[in-house]
């Protein structure tokens, strides 16, 4: 079974906005390609829901909003995006709404660990909730693209 198989029996067909559910955040993100705008609400898909808000209740509870403002953990780049992957011919895991990517800016796509701001010590609790709750680090699996976290399938 290839890997969009596997991912397709799990949550459906990419972009079936049907599946779609909103995912309540407990600390406002502010909109990367609109600084000036902010967002509680993630769009996501219905079986990664739960997972979404607990994951930003524990980053609250582990670093605070002062310090998620500080680092930039707050700067949202967005879930759900019916859309292939970069520069490939299959879907993105944001077609599917189980994909977030975060201060885009600072973890740039092809950045290694070398500039990726999510590869330095202080985002390891970060990366590390993601993880407690099924979800991985494309920066910690590749070393590239530190920004998206996915939900691991």
């Amino acid at each position: 079974m290839s890997a969009i198989d596997k991912i397709e029996k799990i949550y459906g067909k990419a972009c079936t906005e049907s599946n779609l559910v909103i995912a309540n955040i407990p600390f406002p993100l502010v909109i990367a390609w609109d600084k000036t705008k902010t967002t509680r609400k993630i769009q996501c898909h219905k079986l990664v829901k739960n997972d979404i808000e607990n994951i930003f209740k524990d980053i609250l509870k582990e670093y605070g909003l002062p310090k998620i403002k500080e680092l930039g953990i707050d700067i949202y780049g967005g879930c759900y995006n019916c859309r292939l992957m970069r520069g490939g011919t299959k879907q993105s895991m944001h077609a599917f709404g189980v994909a977030i990517d975060l201060d885009p800016e600072r973890n740039q796509l092809k950045w290694g660990e070398d500039k990726a701001q999510f590869a330095k010590p202080e985002y390891k609790k970060m990366i590390d909730i993601f993880y407690k709750y099924g979800w991985e680090s494309l920066g910690v699996e590749k070393n590239y693209d530190w920004m998206h976290m996915q939900k691991k399938v």
